[in-house]
C-alpha cells in the first residue's frame, strides 16, 4: 500500500496516532522499501509518546508530525485523564528532535526530513501557549517550525459551564500567534 500511494503521487507516507502499530511499521517497511519505497515517512502523532518506543524508529522516521496539546498538568489531567502528558510530550519532543533536527522543507514547499509541531489554540488558553512556545524556543530549537490552529470546535456531551463548549475568538488565536512571536518563533505556519 505504502509504494501504491508512492506511484500516486504522495508525497509522503503519513502514519497518523501510530504508537501501537510500531512493530507492524518497522516489519513492512524492508518490504516496501525493496519494492521502490523512498518517499519520507512522517510520525502523526498527538504527542503522548513513549521515548523507548521513538528510540525504535531512529533512522527510520524523517518527518515527526507531534501535536502538543496541554503544557498544564491539571488541564491534561481534567480534559484528556493524562495529568503526566506535558512532561511525556516534553520527552517525546526532545527524542524527536535530536533524531531529525529542525524541518527542512525542498523549493517546492514540500517537507523532507524535521519536526513540524501543530498546537491547537483552546478557549480560555487552556492549550498554554505561551508555555508551550517557551518550551521550544528554549529547550528544542528557535528554528522549530509551528502550526498554531484556530480549528478547535466543540463536538460532544460537553457541560454547560465548560470553557471547551465554544469555538476560539479570533482575538484568543491572534494572542496565541503572539505569544509564539515573543517566544522567538519565527517559522509559523503560512496559512495562519
Amino acid at each position: 500500500m505504502m509504494v501504491e500511494l508512492q506511484q500516486l503521487g504522495c508525497h509522503n507516507i503519513n502514519f497518523v496516532s501510530p504508537s501501537h502499530y510500531v512493530p507492524q511499521i518497522l516489519k513492512a517497511l524492508p518490504e516496501a522499501i525493496s519494492m521502490g519505497l523512498s518517499v519520507p515517512l512522517v510520525y502523526n502523532t498527538g504527542g503522548y509518546d513513549s521515548v523507548n518506543t521513538l528510540q525504535l524508529l531512529d533512522g527510520i522516521i524523517d518527518i515527526y508530525m507531534p501535536d502538543f496539546k496541554y503544557s498544564r498538568s491539571n488541564v491534561a489531567d481534567k480534559y484528556a485523564q493524562a495529568p503526566d502528558y506535558p512532561q511525556m510530550a516534553k520527552l517525546a519532543f526532545k527524542e524527536m528532535h535530536r533524531q531529525v533536527g529542525d524541518l527542512l522543507i525542498n523549493e517546492q514547499g514540500i517537507a523532507l526530513r524535521g519536526v513540524l509541531v501543530r498546537h491547537l489554540v483552546l478557549p480560555e488558553d487552556l492549550a498554554g501557549t505561551e508555555e508551550v512556545m517557551h518550551f521550544l524556543t528554549s529547550e528544542i530549537s528557535k528554528e522549530t517550525y509551528v502550526n498554531i490552529m484556530d480549528q478547535y470546535y466543540p463536538c460532544g456531551n460537553i457541560p454547560l459551564d465548560s470553557p471547551l463548549r465554544r469555538r476560539i475568538t479570533q482575538a484568543e488565536f491572534n494572542q496565541a500567534i503572539e505569544a509564539a512571536k515573543r517566544e522567538g518563533i519565527t517559522r509559523l505556519d503560512k496559512i495562519i
